[in-house]
């Protein structure tokens, strides 16, 4: 079905533009031909590839895999976990007590009822059950309740950072999702409109680049422009930085997020959880039989009371909590997934922080490309390239290749430098300060 699309599209002379949403499926078999990273990225598209709106909801190429990890494939997960708690609490029967002999069944009903909506407590079998509400209050379990609830919370607090970073792009003048989406399709369509395409991405990059640029004068604008370059606490879109600073940013708050949700869990299920996946780890080292969890109990007690005229009864009854099975096995991969996400997110912020901060490495990853189109041999040619990557693309212009590359090749990335680079040396400046360097020359 999707090749008949493309050779349909193909006749109809629509090109690459303005289809970049309708073909998830094929962007991700053209992830496969960069990074390493993007084997994880593909085999996590073909692991959740089977939903039916998987291709809806991928939407946008504006980031990188890790970033999916965290707003995308995670937030499914939870949905699915909610979805499940959901269902098993209020399709199925959450609790069932042990009443007394003497209850009918309206009373087995409301005792369920109440014991669901109130807060049952922990007691070991081979413990005393307390004899003061105090001491009841204590040892209440006060979360299973609310477990959909916090589950869909989580997905919403790995949501935010994508809404946020797509609100502050919009603002940048520039469409990052537009030129990834159009630079990816170029490996499905015929050449001439593959060549039409990539010359379309870099006159929009032009025009952005040159309208971003900041075009007054004065000793104070020069220092700022000059700070710039080598830091990120001067930033603005006038200055080269804005994407790059905003970009890193964002990852912080991926960062935090995840680590974050441990603590968040910690207080709501009122148990030390950031250290529940080592003792989970511990029970498997030692092959203990894992039967139960305090944390997670499936046999409470339920302590309330019944009014009948001026007497109040007290009961104690012994429930079971079926939905902790549940809960006990999500919570369980909650805390190994948090961790995961921690964890490659850390190193994913330090790698782009290495390759984007530090000004070498701008500079060698634009000269490799420039090496690979022989457009990097006379001393011109290395002057130039320094000013083409300081001056004209400066650090947003590269982190916009650096996204084309993590999103589609290094082919295509290849080529619109070479683009770039043309269109740079035919720039009135360039043929200006190119002609007196071959007049001197020849002097």
């Amino acid at each position: 079905m999707t090749r008949e699309r493309h050779r349909a599209r193909h006749h109809a002379g629509a090109g690459a533009h303005g289809h970049a949403h309708a073909h998830a499926h094929a962007h991700a078999h053209a992830h496969g031909h960069g990074h390493g990273g993007h084997f994880g990225s593909l085999w996590l598209d073909s692991v959740l590839g089977s939903f039916a709106t998987y291709a809806r909801l991928k939407g946008r190429y504006d980031d990188d895999w890790i970033d999916r990890l965290n707003h995308l494939y995670t937030t499914i997960i939870l949905i699915i976990f909610t979805i499940v708690v959901s269902t098993k609490q209020y399709v199925g029967e959450p609790i069932h007590c042990w009443c007394p002999a003497q209850f009918e069944e309206s009373h087995v009903d409301y005792t369920n009822n109440v014991c669901w909506v109130s807060n049952t407590f922990y007691v070991h079998f081979n413990d005393q059950p307390p004899r003061y509400t105090d001491m009841i209050s204590e040892m209440e379990i006060q979360y299973y309740q609310w477990v959909p609830l916090i589950l869909l919370f989580q997905a919403l607090l790995f949501k935010v950072p994508c809404i946020l970073w797509r609100i502050l792009t919009a603002s940048a003048g520039v469409n990052l999702d537009k030129i990834v989406t159009l630079a990816a399709e170029t490996a499905y369509v015929a050449p001439d409109d593959r060549d039409r395409t990539i010359k379309h991405i870099v006159r929009y990059m032009d025009r952005w680049i040159e309208n971003a640029r900041e075009y007054r004068s004065g000793c104070f604008i020069r220092l700022r422009q000059q700070i710039s370059k080598y830091c990120c606490i001067v930033w603005g879109k006038r200055y080269g930085n804005y994407l790059v600073t905003l970009y890193m940013f964002i990852k912080l708050l991926y960062l935090a997020n995840a680590i974050g949700q441990l603590f968040i869990l910690n207080e709501f299920l009122g148990t030390n959880f950031n250290v529940y996946g080592f003792e989970v780890m511990d029970h498997l080292a030692r092959g203990e039989n894992w039967s139960e969890s305090p944390r997670f109990p499936r046999i409470t007690h339920c302590f309330f009371k019944i009014r009948q005229l001026t007497n109040v009864h007290d009961y104690t009854v012994q429930c079971v909590l079926p939905i902790n099975l549940f809960n006990e096995k999500i919570f369980i991969f909650i805390w190994f997934w948090l961790v995961f996400v921690a964890t490659l997110s850390t190193f994913n912020f330090l790698i782009w922080v290495y390759t984007m901060i530090f000004r070498q490495h701008r500079l060698r990853y634009l000269k490799k490309f420039l090496r690979i189109n022989d457009c990097y041999k006379s001393e011109l040619d290395k002057k130039m390239a320094v000013k083409f990557c300081e001056q004209y693309l400066r650090q947003d212009g590269i982190f916009v290749l650096r996204l084309v590359g993590k999103n589609a090749n290094d082919v295509l990335v290849s080529e619109l430098i070479l683009q770039l680079w043309n269109h740079y040396r035919n720039k009135p400046l360039f043929r200006h300060a190119n002609q007196i360097s071959d007049d001197n020359s020849n002097v």
